[in-house]
């Protein structure tokens, strides 16, 4: 079964994938590729609230409403880049961010004073939103090994106003053991294969698949190392293929340091089948396909 892509097509190594794991299910993921998501944005706590934003935005014509996640909104009028022409975007008043992204650092669930570590940080949504949870009173470091999008990153938090943090341009791979952090966001790179849109370009192979597996066991294993006994990590992806998401995690368990938190969330989520006490979001008209789990190092 393939889907035409204006130009592109699914791969059949995917389509064959997503069957062999979902069985049936696999279809809801196919017609989510074919979803045109709208523009979904992020009130930024540390020098607003959702209700100032919608407001905002609503007087500047933007038709707004509201989404699950508790301060975050829909614009089904316009698209990023009108947005990124409003005076709430140049104040740093709003982040454009993905529904599914913000869910990652929404169950870090940190607190102020705590020490926090996101290790593939750019270009720096999820840690202005952990800043914002925490009213910027916990202590960030951010990390990005990229020179252009550790720049970028830099600017999007310097505009969003993030306090208390500390960005490293280097790979996470090579940051010194020595470092201990009470809670660590891996959002790891991946395939992207819940992202896909059909009519824009597909990037995704399997070389891709196995060599992100490949970093993301490493990534994983070095995080786990960096956390604080009885810290807590958020493991995630925007794939939604058990290569980089279970298969991953079960690299970590064989450690035998660490073990899978039940996800506590104040809003409901479309669900892919996945394993116990993690979450998979399957790509529909609001949310793109992305993988959580939180780890607590025993």
């Amino acid at each position: 079964m393939k889907k035409e892509t204006g130009g592109n097509e699914i791969p059949a190594f995917l389509t064959e994938l997503l069957y062999r794991q979902y069985g049936s299910a696999a279809e809801n993921i196919l017609r989510g590729y074919v979803q045109k998501r709208p523009v979904t944005l992020r009130a930024n706590l540390l020098k607003t609230n959702l209700e100032s934003v919608e407001k905002a935005l609503s007087s500047l014509g933007f038709h707004c409403e509201r989404a699950a996640v508790p301060f975050a909104l829909i614009v089904t009028n316009a698209s990023e880049e009108d947005l990124s022409r409003s005076a709430p975007y140049e104040r740093g008043e709003i982040y454009l961010q993905s529904l599914s992204s913000m869910i990652p650092p929404f169950l870090l669930n940190a607190q102020e004073g705590e020490s926090i570590l996101d290790m593939t940080a750019a270009p720096g949504g999820k840690t202005c939103e952990i800043s914002a949870l925490t009213g910027g009173k916990a202590f960030l470091t951010a990390c990005e090994r990229d020179k252009i999008r550790f720049d970028r990153m830099n600017f999007n938090l310097k505009r969003q106003g993030v306090p208390h943090v500390n960005t490293i341009c280097r790979d996470a791979l090579m940051l010194d053991d020595f470092f201990r952090f009470d809670k660590i966001l891996l959002d790891a790179p991946c395939s992207g294969s819940g992202t896909i849109t059909v009519g824009e370009r597909i990037k995704i192979s399997e070389k891709l698949v196995q060599n992100s597996a490949i970093l993301q066991v490493k990534l994983l294993n070095k995080a786990l190392n960096l956390l604080k006994k009885g810290g807590i990590l958020i493991y995630s992806t925007c794939s939604v293929l058990q290569t980089e998401n279970e298969a991953v995690l079960q690299t970590a368990f064989k450690r035998g340091d660490c073990e899978l938190v039940p996800p506590e969330l104040p809003f409901d989520l479309p669900r892919l089948p996945s394993t116990p006490n993690t979450i998979c979001i399957p790509p529909n008209e609001l949310y793109e396909g992305f993988f959580t789990a939180i780890l607590r190092k025993k």
